[in-house]
């Protein structure tokens, strides 16, 4: 059984070509695959392989100071979903070209799967405002499923979400808008980004779909959660689409 991650951490890495260094060492002599991405922010993370492998390299990581508090989400697949091992510099570990969204400076306020389903069971949030969520990926991974009458944009990038969601905020006013993605790392830009904006209603979910599903399951979802791999989308019990030898 093939150990998959994805694990985000923002954090001021005034090295990236030297940690990147390191970061593909280590995952060679590993045998990992996936792909890692450093910047002065921070790295992100997708990789696959034995589960000893995976929490050796884990521990090397958190060992350093700046990835502490590094978290992970966990599945399983019986296959090998990479091809390779692809460790990149980036200027940013997830692209969104704006200022003040920035997660270095802070963070957007945030909500718990569990009082997000808790919500969603009621209709309403616990002051009793209406919920809007809204779907910060692009269209071809809104295809493969999203949460029960979420507010999806027709968008190719993830830069281009503030103008495509700029004619619906108005109707948003009197709702508490809760953003959403596949791990929660393009919330930790947008939400902040948003909120500076003035849409002060938005939330962010702690830890995307896939937490959501690890902690909650499939309640209020529709569908599968595309990934970034050849296993190309996990339905809410983490299981993959495509899995060669399942």
């Amino acid at each position: 059984m093939i150990v998959n991650i994805a694990a985000y951490h923002f954090a001021v890495i005034d090295d990236p070509p030297q940690l990147a260094a390191r970061l593909r060492e280590q995952a060679e002599t590993l045998q990992l695959r996936g792909t890692a991405l450093v910047a002065g922010e921070g790295i992100n993370l997708f990789l696959a392989g034995s589960a000893e492998a995976i929490e050796t390299l884990l521990q090397g990581l958190r060992a350093d100071p700046r990835l502490a508090d590094l978290a992970v989400k966990y599945s399983h697949s019986r296959t090998q979903p990479f091809a390779r091992l692809k460790v990149k510099l980036k200027q940013e570990i997830i692209a969104f070209r704006r200022e003040q969204a920035s997660p270095l400076q802070g963070r957007a306020p945030s909500v718990t799967p569990g009082t997000l389903e808790r919500w969603l069971d009621r209709g309403v949030d616990d002051a009793g405002r209406r919920v809007v969520l809204l779907d910060t990926r692009n269209r071809e991974e809104v295809g493969y499923g999203s949460f029960d009458n979420a507010l999806t944009l027709p968008i190719d990038n993830f830069t281009e979400l503030p103008q495509a969601l700029a004619p619906h905020r108005e109707s948003l006013r009197d709702a508490t808008v809760v953003s959403f993605c596949t791990g929660g790392i393009r919330c930790e830009k947008a939400a902040l980004w948003l909120r500076a904006d003035g849409m002060d209603n938005l939330l962010q979910l702690d830890g995307g779909i896939l937490g959501y599903f690890e902690q909650v399951g499939g309640r209020h979802y529709q569908g599968r959660c595309f990934v970034f791999d050849e296993r190309v989308a996990l339905d809410p019990q983490l299981r993959p689409l495509h899995d060669a030898a399942a």
